[in-house]
């Protein structure tokens, strides 16, 4: 799968993040403070990899930054693209089953990487689910 990665700071968390998902077998991207010479600014790295998503360069991002609330709010500013900011597994697992979220955005504060593991391997488990109202829900996004 190619992952686009986007952190606002060179944190040690979000080179693990890309070690992780390079070590899955990803083709991962970088963009921000983990890309020497681009904009490590939250706003600026986060739309770069949720435009990725968006465009179909990518099949699914995460976005970093001290909390996650800026990268996510960033990212779904991108139409197309549905940022879940998840905090453990069950939300990471129900972002994906529920809302179809393309893109995970991860807060740099609180996530230890043995967290940040559980909450990938909830991601990449979890698929979009069939409920109807579900579908319908995310459907109505489209265009946004």
């Amino acid at each position: 799968m190619r992952i686009s990665v986007s952190s606002d700071m060179d944190e040690p968390v979000a080179r693990a993040l890309v070690a992780e998902l390079r070590a899955r077998g990803h083709e991962v991207t970088t963009h921000g403070a983990l890309q020497p010479g681009a904009d490590p600014q939250w706003a600026a790295c986060s739309e770069a990899a949720a435009r990725e998503v968006a465009d179909g360069t990518a099949d699914q991002a995460v976005v970093c930054c001290w909390t996650g609330t800026g990268a996510s709010i960033a990212a779904n500013k991108v139409p197309g693209v549905r940022a879940a900011l998840c905090t453990d597994a069950y939300t990471a697992d129900g972002a994906r089953r529920w809302n179809d979220a393309n893109v995970l955005a991860l807060g740099l504060r609180l996530t230890s990487e043995p967290l940040m593991r559980e909450i990938l391997d909830a991601w990449f488990a979890a698929e979009a689910g069939e409920d109807p109202e579900d579908r319908a829900n995310v459907e109505r996004l489209r265009g946004r």
